[in-house]
């Protein structure tokens, strides 16, 4: 949970609705097949759930001064993938700010695989 204090209250961003919004970003980006979970817990969550949700292979850090962000992602075969990766970071960066206000520190992209 991200929290800060602004003049009228206090604003709460949780890491749920971060995850969510990337990663209805960047399945939206062209070359992007789908999303791969990225650690152990996300691998045992899609084994019992037989549902690949957008926060799949996500993962937020940080705090209200800046967050980083890792992204596991399965892109189509014969696309560039430095230049999906280049698209998927500045999206990211830009969707992050709009939204919330907080700036994206560091954005990596993991290629997983590649499908035809």
């Amino acid at each position: 949970m991200i929290a800060y204090e602004t003049r009228i209250g206090t604003i709460s961003i949780s890491e749920a609705y971060l995850s969510k919004l990337i990663g209805q970003e960047v399945t939206s980006c062209f070359g992007v097949v789908g999303m791969v979970a990225g650690n152990q817990k996300q691998k045992l969550f899609n084994l019992f759930s037989k549902e690949n949700t957008v926060d799949t292979g996500i993962c937020v850090t940080g705090n209200t001064d800046s967050i980083d962000v890792e992204l596991h992602i399965v892109v189509t075969y014969g696309m560039n993938i430095n230049a999906i990766a280049e698209s998927i970071t500045e999206k990211v960066k830009y969707v992050v700010g709009e939204a919330t206000g907080i700036t994206v520190g560091r954005v990596v992209v993991k290629v997983d695989g590649i499908k035809e």
